[in-house]
């Protein structure tokens, strides 16, 4: 191995060592508990060698967040994969989602709440949000109806999920009609 690939292979890991420790403290303690300090004293690296990979904050959430879209659609692939039929799939997907959100509020955050300077809906949106979202039109385009934008059809239906997603955890709606919400969702929306 070269000097060069050496040290390619150590920034790497040190990059990759600096996400997992932003999404580690935000997930334990929130996005407001991250900062470049707290992020450098935890990787015994100094401020200067955490801005030669990220510029702040905002970079390190974008960070986080692409790697949880692809670890968001890897779940819901995985959940659809299992299942025969298109109401089960739609089912297996809105409640991966959902789940997904529960267990990692901070990197759900981190992909649709907070601005990590990622383009959505562009030409130049990185793969992993791509990914994401054809994760979702997989299992839904087969459901949008005669006549409606398989993309679009997703877009509604996503959007339905966020709000499910959001609102529960906001306390605004009951945990325990999670369930029976996903079934009218997929039932009204998705099998209308």
């Amino acid at each position: 191995m070269s000097v060069q690939e050496r040290k390619q292979r150590e920034r790497a890991e040190r990059e990759r060592l600096i996400v997992a420790t932003a999404r580690e403290l935000a997930e334990r303690q929130g996005w407001d508990a991250v900062t470049t300090r707290r992020l450098a004293e935890r990787i015994e690296y100094s401020q200067p060698v955490l801005y030669s990979h990220f510029r702040g904050k905002r970079e390190i959430i974008g960070a986080v967040a692409l790697e949880g879209a692809a670890e968001l659609a890897a779940a819901l692939r995985a959940a659809t994969s299992t299942v025969d039929g298109p109401r089960e799939r739609v089912t297996a997907l809105a409640l991966a989602y959902l789940d997904f959100a529960e267990r990692n509020p901070a990197v759900y955050d981190a992909i649709f709440q907070l601005d990590g300077g990622l383009a959505f809906a562009h030409e130049d949106t990185p793969e992993p949000l791509k990914d994401a979202f054809a994760a979702l039109l997989e299992s839904l385009g087969e459901v949008a109806g005669d006549g409606v934008h398989p993309g679009l059809f997703t877009e509604v239906f996503w959007a339905s999920l966020h709000g499910l997603a959001t609102l529960t955890r906001a306390g605004r709606l009951l945990p325990e009609d999670a369930a029976p919400r996903v079934e009218l969702l997929v039932d009204r929306l998705a099998m209308a």
